[in-house]
């Protein structure tokens, strides 16, 4: 019948849909696994039950398999088999009363059959090649028996343990936080929901792997554990015939103290750069300040530096860290409310970020293939310009990914990007959100996702090319005209559009994105309670000047009543500084700022008596971002711009530090500036304007 000759059809075509070999081809289809799903009970074979047909394939196939662009030939059921000589309708006669559902799940099984095999044939582990065949035997007894898979033995069934781990943890968040108050309560759920994920994704060690180990654990139990792990959690990700259980659902406090310290370890790399407060896990015993020490503590103290000990009292004073004190402008407002509702909307899990894309080597994901699909749907109708397939094909290009927004289940926006780690950075192909989920700040939060991504990659800088309507959002988002990178790194990489811009972004390893306006608005809040505190200092009125209606064109700004007992840390307030500002003039009278035609000019003098031209240095102000010349600093010195010893001998030292910085140390250039960076602090100690 026509129906037979349909279900034919699609078991003849079924198995190289994953293009396997010719050899695991006729393999697998020589095993009862694919044996035209025969059911013992309704098949009666012309050879008695002795048949040992390979089913419609050939037994010796050829050295190259066929064209699968190919359209199939219809299959007629009266021609002879070509391996047993039986009618081919003999082999599906089991499968005439079979629903279309029923149908599509035994090819299902067939597909996750051929999977496995693959694996059993890739794994080197032999515990882990052990559990692989195991399940490809169950799976090929579940098409044979027209059943569903069940996984028999000593393995028992989920939940293997109870309390489970996510219970546990939850008990455990519930237990020690429950008295904190709403938002940092809040904050340590995410913490609990990020290390509950982590533990569901996390890639067990082999028991081999576990044995090289010094002694300490039950290998035994453990083994027991990897081989739960792979049948009911691993395996079932890419074998939807399985069922499939999350590992924080159904194992319990043994695999926990397992994997802990490995986990633990992941868990603390991933957070590190967001973190805000010590953490302290169960059973461990840490000093309150050391999850506090970064790099940005140990750098050496600067002059005009907030104590930390202020910090901290201003902060326990902020009662609201909500409200924003002061006046606002734009740059502040722009990056705290932009995208304050849409990170609300992530820590209620309202919304959800996934970065995915097409892959050739792995099983297709239903849920990433319907993303994926959505995504480029809202690239077709935010982009309208772009042609539609050309955003079909980069969408599923498995060199791109994308950063898919997820809300309710469905695709509302996405980044998709192409990532070039060996130049340095990544291209930014599409960005879009779909209309009526536009101006919330998604945008916004997106980026900051997409940044933070880069970030733990390791790539600092992004490319893109820009129409006349995204120019400005990719500007909010600090991209600029500007490009960081040498245009020897991206040309032949990017692809070029025509009538649009091409935009840079460089991005700082050190900036939580994410968090970045949280921070802004928590530095105000400090500030405008600084403020405070010195205005409430203040207690002393002074009067107003009323000389100048008598006359006076200006008076030193010393003599402003008051001014001296104001303590901001002004440079007048300076004793060495006011010394230094009274000889500053000495500083012109040394042959290091004489005019470039002089003759009696240092002889080492001559690379940095005016400022570098483009054209001698090709690339220098791509290289050097603060230039500074000799010049420079002698208009400086004549217009009084120095107030304070700091700023004259930071200009100076610029001078030398850049020229070490672009040029090599055997060039002359080099030489010249160690030697004039000797002669300078020669003459000023003679001047007595530092010590000797």
């Amino acid at each position: 019948s026509a129906r037979e000759q349909q279900v034919l059809s699609a078991l003849q075509t079924a198995a190289p849909r994953r293009n396997p070999t010719p050899d695991t081809t006729s393999t697998l289809l020589a095993s009862p696994c694919v044996h035209v799903l025969p059911a013992p009970r309704s098949v009666a074979f012309q050879a008695e039950g002795a048949c040992k047909c390979n089913g419609w394939k050939s037994q010796n196939p050829p050295p190259t398999p066929p064209r699968t662009d190919q359209q199939t030939a219809a299959v007629n059921l009266t021609e002879p088999c070509r391996s047993c000589g039986h009618p081919l309708a003999d082999h599906v006669t089991h499968l005439e009363n079979v629903s279309e559902e029923e149908m599509n799940r035994l090819l299902g099984i067939v597909l996750d059959v051929e999977y496995l095999y693959t694996c059993v044939h890739k794994e080197e582990d032999a515990d882990t090649k052990q559990v692989y065949f195991s399940l490809f035997k169950l799976l090929r007894k579940c098409i044979l028996q027209m059943g569903k898979p069940v996984v028999e033995g000593a393995l028992e069934s989920p939940p293997f343990e109870k309390p489970s781990i996510e219970q546990g943890v939850n008990n455990f968040v519930q237990y020690k936080f429950s008295h904190l108050p709403t938002k940092e309560r809040q904050t340590i759920e995410e913490l609990a929901k990020m290390f509950l994920n982590q533990i569901n994704y996390l890639p067990l060690e082999t028991p081999s792997q576990r044995r090289q180990r010094p002694p300490g654990d039950d290998g035994a139990e453990y083994k027991v554990n990897y081989t739960r792990w792979l049948c009911y959690c691993n395996v079932p990700q890419f074998c939807d015939s399985l069922p499939r259980y999350e590992t924080t659902q159904v194992f319990g406090r043994t695999l926990l103290r397992s994997v802990f310290t490995a986990m633990r370890k992941q868990l603390l790399e991933h957070i590190a750069s967001f973190s805000f407060f010590p953490i302290t896990w169960a059973g461990e015993k840490r000093k309150t300040a050391e999850p506090l020490i970064h790099d940005d503590v140990k750098r050496p103290k600067v002059m005009g530096d907030i104590p930390l000990d202020l910090i901290n009292e201003v902060m326990s004073t902020i009662t609201d860290p909500t409200t924003m004190l002061g006046p606002e402008t734009s740059l502040l407002s722009a990056h705290s409310a932009r995208d304050e509702a849409a990170r609300l909307e992530e820590r209620r899990g309202v919304i959800e970020f996934h970065v995915i894309g097409n892959s050739l080597s792995q099983k297709p994901n239903k849920k990433i293939m319907m993303w994926l699909v959505g995504l480029q749907n809202v690239f077709s109708h935010q982009l309208p310009r772009m042609p539609k397939e050309y955003i079909t094909r980069l969408v599923f290009d498995p060199k791109h990914k994308t950063l898919s927004l997820i809300k309710d289940g469905r695709v509302i926006g996405g980044i998709c990007f192409r990532m070039f780690p060996s130049q340095g950075f990544t291209e930014i192909v599409f960005c879009a959100v779909t209309s009526n989920e536009q101006v919330k700040g998604y945008g916004t939060h997106l980026m900051n996702h997409l940044k933070e991504y880069h970030i733990k990659h390791d790539i600092l800088n992004f490319l893109t090319y820009a129409d006349e309507y995204a120019i400005g959002y990719f500007k909010k988002q600090g991209f600029s005209k500007d490009i960081k990178v040498p245009k020897s790194k991206y040309v032949g990489y990017i692809k070029d559009y025509e009538g649009a811009t091409l935009m840079g972004c460089e991005l700082n390893p050190s900036i939580p994105y994410t968090e970045f306006s949280v921070i802004i608005k928590k530095q105000k809040e400090i500030i405008k309670k600084l403020i405070e505190r010195k205005q409430a200092q203040i207690r002393k009125v002074y009067p107003g000047l009323s000389c100048f209606k008598e006359g006076v064109r200006q008076i030193p700004i010393e003599s402003i009543p008051g001014i001296r007992k104001v303590s901001f840390g002004s440079p007048l307030t300076d004793k060495g500084d006011r010394l230094f500002i009274q000889h500053l003039y000495v500083m012109s009278r040394l042959t290091l700022f004489r005019a470039p035609c002089s003759s009696q000019n240092h002889q080492n003098a001559w690379p940095f008596m005016e400022p570098v031209k483009k054209t001698e240095a090709p690339g220098y102000y791509q290289v050097i971002r603060f230039p500074m010349d000799l010049k420079t600093i002698s208009e400086r010195l004549k217009s009084r711009y120095y107030t304070t010893r700091k700023l004259f001998m930071a200009d100076m030292q610029r001078v030398f530090t850049n020229c070490r910085e672009y040029n090599p140390p055997e060039s002359e250039y080099y030489k010249c500036a160690n030697l004039l960076e000797k002669f300078f602090y020669t003459k000023i100690k003679e001047a007595g304007l530092i010590e000797k």
